[in-house]
Formats: structure tokens, sequence, C-alpha cells
């Protein structure tokens, strides 16, 4: 008996999600991790440096999905990344992501995975914004222009047509000019304006996404006007005061992000300067993590918007997202015969 699995590549991937919705696959699978039923293994985690000295690593995310009704959604993404490589003209991050069959546990499909996860990471910030951000959506703010940038602008045309001007700014002057450039020619309906500071960019609109490389930290709370909404997309671009005076503070999984050396969240939670939990408040801390999305999504948590200070949601980026997308992904490629099969054996 030969054993076979589809391949999808970006092309592929990219035609699929056209009729995928993620910003409702991302929903539907916050709404499970706050009900308690998916399964998070450990990650499994590769740091090294290159001939460059640059920060490398390599991480292998498994998943599970419980649907309450059908069989379970399974797999896995592997997902690497150079931060030099932006400096030589690549994406940061290249993997590849795959969804298992429950009965066999063989692989059903075999992903490229970076535009996957961009626009996997970009709808979570969809669902936030909605949830948490400010109802007047004039604008927003990108700092990084990379892919992940990319993906952002393009969902935010799609989910958030009120959203008019767009601020960029990258360290890489060049690179923001070449998204500004993007954006003018794919999304005319936006106004997008390159600026010469990230300090500039932040205080333009009152929505910021930061989807940048940097392991140090320069964004502080007296950048972010009251009322700012900031989606804390990549590592360590917040400073510590912008979390301790957050008006509203979100994670995604608040173990994953309390575990993760690179976060400063997850450093700010380890050495107890802010609370994983309402027991913390009990032990003296001024701040404490006000709850997950998805427990804001079924309602177990409040929701607090930016009024009077700043609200910060601040994902790991768990890999059942990837497993729930690239599940939707993979039901579209099957029923329109997109990907090409690979024969194993």
């Amino acid at each position: 008996m030969s054993e076979q699995l589809l391949f999808l590549d970006r092309d592929a991937v990219r035609a699929c999600l056209t009729e995928v919705d993620p910003c409702a696959v991302v929903t539907r699978v916050l709404e499970h991790h706050a009900r308690d039923r998916v399964t998070l293994p450990p990650e499994g985690y590769l740091p090294w440096a290159n001939s460059e000295g640059a920060y490398c690593r390599a991480l292998a995310m498994l998943g599970a999905i419980d649907q309450g009704e059908g069989p379970p959604l399974l797999g896995v993404k592997l997902i690497n990344a150079a931060v030099s490589n932006p400096a030589h003209g690549r994406e940061r991050a290249a993997g590849l992501s795959m969804v298992f069959d429950p009965e066999t546990a063989r692989p059903l499909a075999l992903a490229e995975a970076g535009w996957l996860s961009a626009i996997r990471t970009a709808a979570y910030t969809m669902v936030s914004l909605r949830q948490l951000g400010p109802h007047d959506l004039p604008a927003a703010s990108v700092i990084g222009c990379g892919t992940l940038a990319r993906a952002h602008l393009g969902l935010l045309a799609r989910e958030f047509p009120q959203v008019v001007h767009i601020s960029l700014y990258d360290s890489m002057p060049a690179r923001a000019e070449a998204l500004c450039e993007w954006t003018q020619r794919h999304h005319p309906q936006l106004s997008a304006r390159v600026h010469g500071s990230a300090r500039a960019a932040v205080g333009a609109s009152s929505v910021v996404v930061t989807t940048t490389t940097t392991s140090s930290g320069y964004l502080a709370a007296d950048w972010l006007a009251p009322g700012t909404f900031v989606a804390h997309v990549s590592l360590a671009d917040l400073l510590p005061d912008a979390f301790a005076s957050a008006q509203g503070l979100y994670v995604d999984d608040v173990e994953l992000v309390a575990a993760n050396p690179q976060r400063i969240l997850g450093q700010l939670i380890r050495n107890g300067r802010i609370g994983a939990d309402a027991d913390s408040a009990g032990r003296g801390l001024r701040r404490v993590l006000d709850g997950t999305l998805g427990q804001v999504l079924i309602g177990e948590r409040p929701a607090i918007r930016p009024s009077s200070g700043h609200v910060i949601s601040n994902p790991f980026g768990m890999s059942v997202l990837d497993v729930g997308l690239l599940s939707a992904v993979y039901e579209i490629a099957t029923s329109q015969g997109i990907g090409q099969v690979l024969t194993l054996y």
C-alpha cells in the first residue's frame, strides 16, 4: 500500500486562504483553548548562533484541538529563524507545518509555514483589536516592515475598512519604503506614510502593532497616549513600564508566555513584577494579567478597551492556531484540487 501526502507551497496556501476566514478560525480555536479543549505539549526549542554571531532558533510546536463534534485536529509546525536574515533580503522565519490523520497518525498535508504563520498571527491581532481595541479606528501604526507587517496590513484592510491612515517605521528605511509602496499598490484605500523614528510612528495613531525582530526594548509607557491599543506581536519592543502601567493586559496562554525566555513579559512574570493570575494581587503586586483573549471571547473575563490609559495584547503564538488554520486550508485544497500530491513510498 502506497503512502501519499499533499504538499502546499506558499502560492497554494495563499490560494486556499482566499476561501478561508482566518479570523473566524482563530476565534474558534481560542474559544476551544479557553474551555480547556486543546493540547499544547512543550515546544522543542533549539537555539544557536550563526557565523555572523546572529541569534538563530528552531521551534517544533505540536498541538491538538478537541472540536467536540467530529474528529480532533492534530498537527505540528517547525518554524526556524535567524535575526540576520532580513539584512540579506530573506524573511526572518521559514518552515513547514503538517496536519495528521487522527485514525492512522499519518501526515495528511505538508505546507509552507511562513505565510500561514504570518496570517495566523495577523488574524490573532485582528480578533484582539475587535475585542479590546478603541472603538474609533481611523489609523494604525506598524513598527517593523517585513512579511508579518504585510500580512497584518492585508487583513487590517479587509477587517477594518474604516482604517484609512497607516504609519510605518523600520530600522531599515528601505524596508519601510518598500512596504509603503506595496500598501499603496495593493490597498490604495490606505494612505501609508513612512516616519523617521519609531516614536513618531507610535504617536501617529491609537493602534500600534509591533512586528520587529528586536531583542532590546525601546517603547516606553510615555510614548503611548491614553486610548492606545498595542498589539505586542514581537518579543521585546515594550519596556517594563509599559506593561506595569497598562490599563489592560492580555495574553493567549499564560503558561507559554511566562515560560518564554525571549519574551519580555515572560521575564516580568517570572521575576514577580507582573502577576500571572488574580492570586498575585493578594501578594501585593500592582499589576496582574487581565486574562486571555479566549476568556474574553467566551465571556469569562471582561474586555478592557483603552480609555484613560493603554491596553496591551501580548500573544505567545500557539501552535493550535496553526493547526486549526492549516486544517481549514487543507479542506479547501482537497475540495478544489490545489497542491501537489507526494508519494512517500
